[in-house]
This record gives structure tokens, C-alpha cells and sequence, in this order.
């Protein structure tokens, strides 16, 4: 759709709102990579239902590629040069960093970190940094905002599905559905007009 929009109208938006359906990685990053704040909020699976340390809990050092846990120790990737390039770090995909385990064995905060493991271990996504963009704009002022407006339009679409009964569409093809939305959508102009200009009220004659 936004392809479309600039094609067509040469338009690109600064910002983007949509429902957590739209937070995957893959979708974050192809709106970060083009400039577009995404309000939108991300697909996280990272918990952990036993309530230990989450992956948002360690800091990621992008400069030196890895996680710092919270006692300050490093998880990496990769632990030595590689002289065949295949074998060594490829940026895509999904990656795994890891502790050592002699530090994990003897350290105090074990318990709260990797319990029923020898040592902790992360995976990050290629788009990581997208999805980071996204969690950074989710604590602005300006998100909470972009949720309210987001809601008024979902609003207008649950009121077309329910009130005016467009769950099912009743003309065939594209110039029918065109025609039963672009009446549906008068009706609903006309009830907002409705509500900012009321009727006259008349007065009664004595």
C-alpha cells in the first residue's frame, strides 16, 4: 500500500500506525529501513515464564557484536577469528550468543538467568535493531497519541462491520464494493456532521 501511494501520489509518510499484528521484525525493518517511524507495537516472544533475566534485560554492545548480562559479563556469537569466511558471522538470519559456562557456573545470579542450563544463551533476529527502534518510540509521548488516533479509525471499521452491516459486501466486484464503501462512508461523514451541527430546536407556542 505505501508502494502504491508513492507511485502513485509521490508521497512517503514519516510515521506509520498499525496493530501489533504488523510487529514482526521483517515488517519493522522494512519501515525503519525506509525513514518511517513505526508506531507499532512489537511481536515479542522473549519472556520467560519462569520468571528468570529476559533477553531485554542484557544490554546489547552493537560496537563489539554481543550482550552484556547484568553482572557484566559478555555473551558472544562467535569467540575466535574464522580463516574461511562461510563459517564466520553472515548478518542474516537468526543468531545465538552464548556465555562461557565457567563464568555462568560460578556466578552469584545464576538462579535469575539460566537456572536448568550450563549457560545463558540469546538469539537475535536479523532485524533486532528495527524492533529496538519500535520498543524506543513505544515509551514517547507521541505513541500513546498515535494509539488514540489508531483506535478512532478501527473504531470506524467495527461501526461499518456491526451498525451498517458491511460484514458481508452485497454487489460483485471491485465498482460494487467501491460503491457500497463509499456510501457507507457518506452515511458515516453525515452522522459526524449530524453530532458537530445539531438540528435547530423549535420552540413551542404558548
Amino acid at each position: 500500500m505505501l508502494t502504491r501511494v508513492k507511485d502513485k501520489f509521490d508521497l512517503v509518510p514519516d510515521w506509520m500506525i498499525a496493530d501489533t499484528a504488523y510487529g514482526s521484525g521483517p515488517m519493522l525493518g522494512w519501515l525503519v529501513d525506509r525513514k518511517i517511524d513505526p508506531y507499532i507495537p512489537v511481536i515479542d516472544k522473549a519472556g520467560r515464564p519462569e520468571g528468570t533475566w529476559t533477553r531485554t534485560d542484557f544490554e546489547w554492545d552493537a560496537e563489539n557484536d554481543q550482550y552484556i548480562c547484568p553482572e557484566g559479563h559478555a555473551l558472544k556469537q562467535f569467540r575466535r577469528n574464522y580463516s574461511d569466511p562461510n563459517r564466520g558471522p553472515t548478518g542474516k538470519g537468526t543468531a545465538r550468543y552464548r556465555a562461557l559456562k565457567e563464568v555462568c557456573q560460578v556466578c552469584p545470579s545464576k538462579p535469575k538467568c539460566c537456572p536448568n542450563a550450563d549457560a545463558r544463551k540469546i538469539t537475535r533476529e536479523e532485524h533486532e535493531d528495527a524492533r529496538q527502534v519500535a520498543r524506543d518510540l513505544a515509551k514517547t509521548e507521541e505513541y500513546q497519541i498515535a494509539m488514540k488516533l489508531r483506535k478512532k479509525v478501527e473504531m470506524l471499521f467495527a461501526h461499518l462491520k456491526r451498525i451498517l452491516g458491511l460484514g458481508r459486501l452485497r454487489l460483485r466486484g471491485p465498482c460494487g464494493a467501491n460503491d457500497e464503501f463509499l456510501l457507507a462512508a457518506t452515511a458515516q461523514n453525515l452522522r459526524k456532521l449530524a453530532k458537530i451541527f445539531p438540528a435547530p430546536q423549535q420552540t413551542q407556542k404558548a
